[in-house]
């Protein structure tokens, strides 16, 4: 079966994103659009520049828009396409090279809400599931692009930041919660509109839905 995949590029900082189409013929629909790309290249001694590593939707890092829609590139298949394919990059992140775009407001945010514990992690079965769920999130950055609250420049911190709180929230004590507290109020809570888009995209199929109720009720009704 014959393709035409076009992928939007961009350089370096101040060029102008262009379009490049090419002509991809093969008999393995099983084919990623991540072995797309690495073929493409190969085969039109091209430079496409996008990140990877694992190929096996664990590390998050080829995120991308195909067809309109957020998508890790090792988990789109050409069986789940018609004959066009337009590949981009993340519309929500600036754009460093072709595909590949800087996430580190993603990192930052996350620094700022001081993820992490003081004390040792609460062991008690009661919140393991949740825990494990919470633990999936691979910072891949699809949930950021799908919601439409998140841009880099507001003072909501977006989905990721609701998966990786309610962790903390979770095996930490008392001090750890109330010291979450405020800045989940500002960052997260005030600023989610509940659309729950990101549920949607997310390659781990977190329910940050059911994350959201737990953390509100820290939040809201100061539950313990």
């Amino acid at each position: 079966m014959e393709y035409i995949i076009s992928v939007l590029r961009k350089k370096r900082n101040g060029d102008e994103q262009y379009v490049q189409s090419f002509n991809y013929e093969t008999s393995s629909l099983e084919t990623s659009l991540l072995q797309v790309l690495i073929n493409i290249n190969n085969q039109y001694n091209e430079d496409i520049a996008f990140e990877y590593s694992c190929s096996q939707k664990k590390c998050g890092a080829c995120s991308a828009i195909i067809n309109n829609h957020p998508r890790l590139l090792c988990h789109a298949k050409l069986k789940d396409y018609n004959k066009e394919i337009r590949i981009e990059p993340l519309r929500k992140f600036p754009v460093i090279c072709d595909l590949i775009v800087d996430r580190s407001i993603l990192y930052d945010n996350l620094k700022k809400l001081k993820l992490w514990l003081d004390e040792d992690a609460d062991a008690s079965e009661k919140n393991n599931e949740l825990v494990y769920k919470s633990s999936e999130c691979i910072l891949c950055g699809l949930c950021l692009e799908a919601c439409p609250n998140f841009n880099i420049e507001s003072s909501f911190y977006g989905p990721s930041s609701i998966s990786l709180t309610s962790k903390i929230v979770l095996e930490g004590d008392i001090e750890t919660k109330n010291k979450l507290r405020k800045e989940y109020q500002e960052h997260i809570y005030n600023g989610c509109g509940r659309s729950l888009a990101c549920v949607n995209v997310c390659p781990k199929k977190i329910r940050i839905d059911k994350l959201l109720v737990n953390l509100n009720g820290l939040s809201i009704w100061k539950k313990r």
